[in-house]
Protein backbone atom coordinates (compact mmCIF):
# COMPACT_ATOMS: atom_id res chain seq x y z
CA UNK A 1 0.00 0.00 0.00
CA UNK A 2 2.82 2.42 0.90
CA UNK A 3 4.62 1.65 -2.36
CA UNK A 4 1.46 2.33 -4.37
CA UNK A 5 0.91 5.58 -2.46
CA UNK A 6 4.48 6.64 -3.15
CA UNK A 7 4.14 5.84 -6.86
CA UNK A 8 0.88 7.80 -7.06
CA UNK A 9 2.48 10.79 -5.33
CA UNK A 10 5.47 10.68 -7.67
CA UNK A 11 3.13 10.58 -10.67
CA UNK A 12 1.25 13.56 -9.25
CA UNK A 13 4.49 15.49 -8.72
CA UNK A 14 5.65 14.83 -12.28
CA UNK A 15 2.26 15.93 -13.64
CA UNK A 16 2.45 19.20 -11.66
CA UNK A 17 5.98 19.83 -12.91
CA UNK A 18 4.93 19.28 -16.53
CA UNK A 19 2.07 21.76 -16.15
CA UNK A 20 4.34 24.38 -14.56
CA UNK A 21 7.03 23.94 -17.19
CA UNK A 22 4.57 24.32 -20.06
CA UNK A 23 3.00 27.39 -18.48
CA UNK A 24 6.47 28.86 -17.88
CA UNK A 25 7.31 28.73 -21.59
CA UNK A 26 3.98 30.30 -22.57
CA UNK A 27 4.32 33.05 -19.95
CA UNK A 28 7.81 33.93 -21.20
CA UNK A 29 6.54 34.27 -24.77
CA UNK A 30 3.60 36.42 -23.65
CA UNK A 31 5.81 38.61 -21.44
CA UNK A 32 8.30 39.34 -24.20
CA UNK A 33 5.58 40.19 -26.72
CA UNK A 34 3.86 42.68 -24.42
CA UNK A 35 6.96 44.28 -22.93
CA UNK A 36 8.80 44.72 -26.23
CA UNK A 37 5.86 46.22 -28.10
CA UNK A 38 4.84 48.25 -25.05
CA UNK A 39 8.31 49.82 -25.07
CA UNK A 40 8.12 50.52 -28.80
CA UNK A 41 4.67 52.13 -28.53
CA UNK A 42 5.42 53.95 -25.24
CA UNK A 43 2.43 52.32 -23.53
CA UNK A 44 2.91 52.32 -19.75
CA UNK A 45 0.06 49.83 -19.35
CA UNK A 46 1.51 47.40 -21.91
CA UNK A 47 4.96 47.60 -20.35
CA UNK A 48 3.44 47.05 -16.90
CA UNK A 49 1.50 44.11 -18.28
CA UNK A 50 4.75 42.69 -19.65
CA UNK A 51 6.42 43.12 -16.26
CA UNK A 52 3.50 41.34 -14.64
CA UNK A 53 3.86 38.46 -17.09
CA UNK A 54 7.56 38.23 -16.25
CA UNK A 55 6.50 37.77 -12.62
CA UNK A 56 4.18 35.03 -13.83
CA UNK A 57 7.22 33.26 -15.25
CA UNK A 58 9.16 33.79 -12.03
CA UNK A 59 6.16 32.34 -10.18
CA UNK A 60 6.35 29.22 -12.33
CA UNK A 61 10.03 28.83 -11.39
CA UNK A 62 9.15 29.24 -7.70
CA UNK A 63 6.43 26.63 -8.16
CA UNK A 64 8.82 24.14 -9.74
CA UNK A 65 11.30 24.60 -6.90
CA UNK A 66 8.56 24.49 -4.26
CA UNK A 67 6.95 21.29 -5.51
CA UNK A 68 10.37 19.59 -5.78
CA UNK A 69 11.15 20.45 -2.14
CA UNK A 70 7.65 19.53 -0.95
CA UNK A 71 7.93 16.01 -2.38
CA UNK A 72 11.05 15.14 -0.41
CA UNK A 73 10.34 12.09 1.80
CA UNK A 74 9.80 12.35 5.54
CA UNK A 75 12.90 12.28 7.73
CA UNK A 76 13.81 12.42 11.42
CA UNK A 77 13.43 16.21 11.62
CA UNK A 78 10.28 16.27 9.46
CA UNK A 79 8.33 13.11 10.35
CA UNK A 80 5.20 14.44 8.62
CA UNK A 81 7.09 15.16 5.41
CA UNK A 82 7.67 18.47 3.62
CA UNK A 83 4.28 18.96 1.96
CA UNK A 84 3.64 22.41 3.45
CA UNK A 85 6.59 23.75 1.46
CA UNK A 86 4.18 23.74 -1.48
CA UNK A 87 1.99 26.17 0.46
CA UNK A 88 5.01 28.34 1.33
CA UNK A 89 5.75 28.51 -2.40
CA UNK A 90 2.18 29.75 -2.92
CA UNK A 91 2.84 32.50 -0.37
CA UNK A 92 5.94 33.55 -2.30
CA UNK A 93 3.82 33.86 -5.44
CA UNK A 94 1.41 36.05 -3.46
CA UNK A 95 4.28 38.29 -2.38
CA UNK A 96 5.47 38.51 -5.98
CA UNK A 97 1.98 39.64 -6.97
CA UNK A 98 2.13 42.45 -4.42
CA UNK A 99 5.48 43.57 -5.84
CA UNK A 100 4.05 43.39 -9.37
CA UNK A 101 1.12 45.55 -8.25
CA UNK A 102 3.59 48.09 -6.89
CA UNK A 103 5.49 48.15 -10.17
CA UNK A 104 2.29 48.65 -12.16
CA UNK A 105 0.87 51.31 -9.84
CA UNK A 106 4.00 53.37 -9.20
CA UNK A 107 4.84 53.90 -12.88
CA UNK A 108 1.24 54.92 -13.59
CA UNK A 109 1.17 57.40 -10.71
CA UNK A 110 4.40 59.04 -11.85
CA UNK A 111 3.02 59.44 -15.37
CA UNK A 112 -0.25 60.93 -14.11
CA UNK A 113 1.49 63.35 -11.76
CA UNK A 114 3.88 64.52 -14.44
CA UNK A 115 1.15 64.64 -17.07
CA UNK A 116 3.44 62.99 -19.60
CA UNK A 117 1.47 60.79 -22.00
CA UNK A 118 3.20 59.31 -25.06
CA UNK A 119 1.17 56.19 -25.78
CA UNK A 120 0.95 55.26 -29.47
CA UNK A 121 -2.03 53.09 -30.37
CA UNK A 122 -1.76 51.00 -33.55
CA UNK A 123 -3.54 47.91 -34.91
CA UNK A 124 -0.52 45.87 -33.81
CA UNK A 125 -1.15 47.01 -30.23
CA UNK A 126 -4.55 45.31 -30.27
CA UNK A 127 -3.24 42.22 -32.08
CA UNK A 128 -0.55 41.73 -29.42
CA UNK A 129 -2.91 42.31 -26.49
CA UNK A 130 -5.81 40.19 -27.78
CA UNK A 131 -3.44 37.37 -28.74
CA UNK A 132 -1.77 37.32 -25.32
CA UNK A 133 -5.18 37.55 -23.62
CA UNK A 134 -6.35 34.42 -25.43
CA UNK A 135 -3.19 32.60 -24.33
CA UNK A 136 -3.65 33.73 -20.71
CA UNK A 137 -7.28 32.64 -20.54
CA UNK A 138 -6.38 29.24 -22.00
CA UNK A 139 -3.48 28.79 -19.58
CA UNK A 140 -5.58 29.85 -16.58
CA UNK A 141 -8.41 27.47 -17.44
CA UNK A 142 -6.06 24.53 -18.00
CA UNK A 143 -3.94 25.22 -14.91
CA UNK A 144 -6.95 25.64 -12.61
CA UNK A 145 -8.49 22.42 -13.91
CA UNK A 146 -5.24 20.53 -13.34
CA UNK A 147 -4.85 22.16 -9.90
CA UNK A 148 -8.29 20.89 -8.86
CA UNK A 149 -7.66 17.45 -10.36
CA UNK A 150 -4.25 17.07 -8.70
CA UNK A 151 -5.34 18.95 -5.54
CA UNK A 152 -2.28 21.20 -5.83
CA UNK A 153 -2.08 24.49 -3.91
CA UNK A 154 0.78 25.66 -6.10
CA UNK A 155 -1.08 25.08 -9.39
CA UNK A 156 -4.22 26.82 -8.13
CA UNK A 157 -2.17 29.76 -6.83
CA UNK A 158 -0.31 30.01 -10.13
CA UNK A 159 -3.59 29.82 -12.04
CA UNK A 160 -4.85 32.76 -9.99
CA UNK A 161 -1.61 34.56 -10.80
CA UNK A 162 -2.10 33.96 -14.53
CA UNK A 163 -5.75 35.03 -14.26
CA UNK A 164 -4.57 38.33 -12.82
CA UNK A 165 -2.40 38.69 -15.93
CA UNK A 166 -5.51 38.19 -18.07
CA UNK A 167 -7.27 40.90 -16.05
CA UNK A 168 -4.31 43.16 -16.66
CA UNK A 169 -4.55 42.52 -20.40
CA UNK A 170 -8.27 43.37 -20.44
CA UNK A 171 -7.53 46.61 -18.61
CA UNK A 172 -4.78 47.46 -21.07
CA UNK A 173 -7.07 46.82 -24.05
CA UNK A 174 -9.75 49.10 -22.56
CA UNK A 175 -7.09 51.74 -21.92
CA UNK A 176 -5.83 51.54 -25.50
CA UNK A 177 -9.36 51.98 -26.84
CA UNK A 178 -9.86 55.08 -24.69
CA UNK A 179 -6.49 56.49 -25.74
CA UNK A 180 -7.44 55.96 -29.37
CA UNK A 181 -10.61 57.96 -28.62
CA UNK A 182 -8.49 60.87 -27.37
CA UNK A 183 -8.39 60.23 -23.60
CA UNK A 184 -4.61 60.09 -23.21
CA UNK A 185 -4.50 59.48 -19.47
CA UNK A 186 -6.69 56.37 -19.81
CA UNK A 187 -3.62 54.17 -20.28
CA UNK A 188 -2.28 55.05 -16.82
CA UNK A 189 -5.70 55.06 -15.15
CA UNK A 190 -6.32 51.51 -16.36
CA UNK A 191 -2.90 50.54 -15.01
CA UNK A 192 -4.10 51.64 -11.54
CA UNK A 193 -7.34 49.65 -11.93
CA UNK A 194 -5.27 46.63 -12.87
CA UNK A 195 -3.11 47.16 -9.77
CA UNK A 196 -6.19 46.76 -7.56
CA UNK A 197 -7.15 43.53 -9.40
CA UNK A 198 -3.67 42.13 -8.81
CA UNK A 199 -3.83 42.95 -5.09
CA UNK A 200 -7.21 41.18 -4.79
CA UNK A 201 -5.71 38.10 -6.42
CA UNK A 202 -2.80 38.18 -3.96
CA UNK A 203 -5.25 38.44 -1.05
CA UNK A 204 -7.09 35.32 -2.25
CA UNK A 205 -3.81 33.37 -2.44
CA UNK A 206 -2.85 34.46 1.09
CA UNK A 207 -6.27 33.48 2.43
CA UNK A 208 -6.05 29.95 1.01
CA UNK A 209 -2.43 29.49 2.07
CA UNK A 210 -3.05 30.65 5.63
CA UNK A 211 -5.96 28.20 5.88
CA UNK A 212 -3.46 25.39 5.34
CA UNK A 213 -0.71 26.80 7.55
CA UNK A 214 -3.17 27.53 10.37
CA UNK A 215 -4.43 23.92 10.24
CA UNK A 216 -7.93 24.84 9.07
CA UNK A 217 -10.41 21.95 8.96
CA UNK A 218 -10.35 20.18 5.59
CA UNK A 219 -13.37 17.87 5.94
CA UNK A 220 -16.64 18.81 7.71
CA UNK A 221 -16.66 17.15 11.13
CA UNK A 222 -20.28 16.04 10.78
CA UNK A 223 -19.54 14.13 7.56
CA UNK A 224 -16.80 12.07 9.19
CA UNK A 225 -18.86 11.48 12.33
CA UNK A 226 -21.86 10.18 10.37
CA UNK A 227 -19.63 7.92 8.27
CA UNK A 228 -17.86 6.40 11.27
CA UNK A 229 -21.01 5.99 13.35
CA UNK A 230 -22.57 3.99 10.49
CA UNK A 231 -19.95 1.26 11.07
CA UNK A 232 -21.00 -1.76 13.14
CA UNK A 233 -19.26 -1.75 16.49
CA UNK A 234 -18.93 2.04 16.74
CA UNK A 235 -21.42 3.44 19.22
CA UNK A 236 -20.35 7.04 18.86
CA UNK A 237 -17.62 9.20 17.31
CA UNK A 238 -16.46 12.59 18.54
CA UNK A 239 -13.52 15.02 18.60
CA UNK A 240 -13.09 14.67 14.83
CA UNK A 241 -10.26 16.86 13.57
CA UNK A 242 -8.68 17.31 10.14
CA UNK A 243 -5.82 19.45 8.87
CA UNK A 244 -3.21 19.64 6.12
CA UNK A 245 -3.20 20.20 2.37
CA UNK A 246 -6.12 19.26 0.14
CA UNK A 247 -4.22 16.21 -1.11
CA UNK A 248 -2.45 15.45 2.18
CA UNK A 249 -5.03 15.44 4.99
CA UNK A 250 -4.37 14.24 8.54
CA UNK A 251 -7.40 13.04 10.50
CA UNK A 252 -7.87 12.01 14.11
CA UNK A 253 -10.97 11.13 16.13
CA UNK A 254 -12.27 9.33 19.22
CA UNK A 255 -14.73 6.43 19.07
CA UNK A 256 -16.83 4.85 21.81
CA UNK A 257 -17.10 1.04 21.73
CA UNK A 258 -18.46 -1.77 23.90
CA UNK A 259 -16.52 -1.63 27.22
CA UNK A 260 -16.18 -5.43 27.09
CA UNK A 261 -14.61 -5.46 23.64
CA UNK A 262 -11.21 -7.22 23.57
CA UNK A 263 -8.04 -5.48 22.46
CA UNK A 264 -7.90 -7.69 19.38
CA UNK A 265 -11.51 -6.90 18.44
CA UNK A 266 -11.02 -3.17 18.93
CA UNK A 267 -7.86 -3.32 16.81
CA UNK A 268 -9.76 -5.02 14.00
CA UNK A 269 -12.51 -2.39 14.30
CA UNK A 270 -9.96 0.41 14.02
CA UNK A 271 -8.50 -1.20 10.88
CA UNK A 272 -11.99 -1.32 9.39
CA UNK A 273 -12.69 2.31 10.29
CA UNK A 274 -9.44 3.38 8.65
CA UNK A 275 -10.35 1.44 5.51
CA UNK A 276 -13.82 3.01 5.31
CA UNK A 277 -12.44 6.53 5.78
CA UNK A 278 -9.70 5.96 3.19
CA UNK A 279 -12.25 4.73 0.65
CA UNK A 280 -14.51 7.72 1.25
CA UNK A 281 -11.68 10.28 1.37
CA UNK A 282 -8.64 9.13 -0.68
CA UNK A 283 -6.91 12.42 0.12
CA UNK A 284 -6.61 11.40 3.79
CA UNK A 285 -3.04 10.16 4.20
CA UNK A 286 -2.87 9.54 7.95
CA UNK A 287 -5.59 8.50 10.44
CA UNK A 288 -5.29 8.41 14.24
CA UNK A 289 -8.15 6.76 16.15
CA UNK A 290 -8.49 6.82 19.94
CA UNK A 291 -10.69 4.00 21.23
CA UNK A 292 -12.71 4.61 24.42
CA UNK A 293 -15.13 2.38 26.37
CA UNK A 294 -18.76 3.46 26.08
CA UNK A 295 -19.32 4.27 29.76
CA UNK A 296 -20.61 7.29 31.63
CA UNK A 297 -17.17 8.77 32.23
CA UNK A 298 -16.24 8.86 28.54
CA UNK A 299 -19.66 9.96 27.36
CA UNK A 300 -19.09 13.18 29.33
CA UNK A 301 -16.06 13.86 27.09
CA UNK A 302 -13.86 15.36 29.85
CA UNK A 303 -11.04 16.10 27.43
CA UNK A 304 -13.40 17.81 24.99
CA UNK A 305 -14.79 19.99 27.78
CA UNK A 306 -11.27 21.06 28.72
CA UNK A 307 -10.59 22.05 25.13
CA UNK A 308 -13.75 24.14 24.99
CA UNK A 309 -12.93 25.74 28.34
CA UNK A 310 -9.42 26.65 27.05
CA UNK A 311 -10.98 28.26 23.99
CA UNK A 312 -13.29 30.32 26.19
Amino acid sequence: MAALSSQAENARTQAIKRVLLGVLLLNLAVALAKFIYGTISHSAAMQADGIHSIFDSAGNVVGLIGISLAMRPADRDHPYGHFKLETFASLIIGLMLIFAAYQVGSSAVVSLVQGSYHTEVTPISFIVMVGTLIVNVGVTTYERRMGNRLKSDILKADAAHTLSDALVSIGVIVGLILVACGIEMADDIMALVVMVAILLTAFDIFKNSFATLADGARIPEEEVRELVESIDGVREAHEVRTRGLENEIYLDLHVLVDPNMTVQASHQLVDHIESVISDAYPEVQDILIHVEPDDEAHREFPHHDKVKEAIR
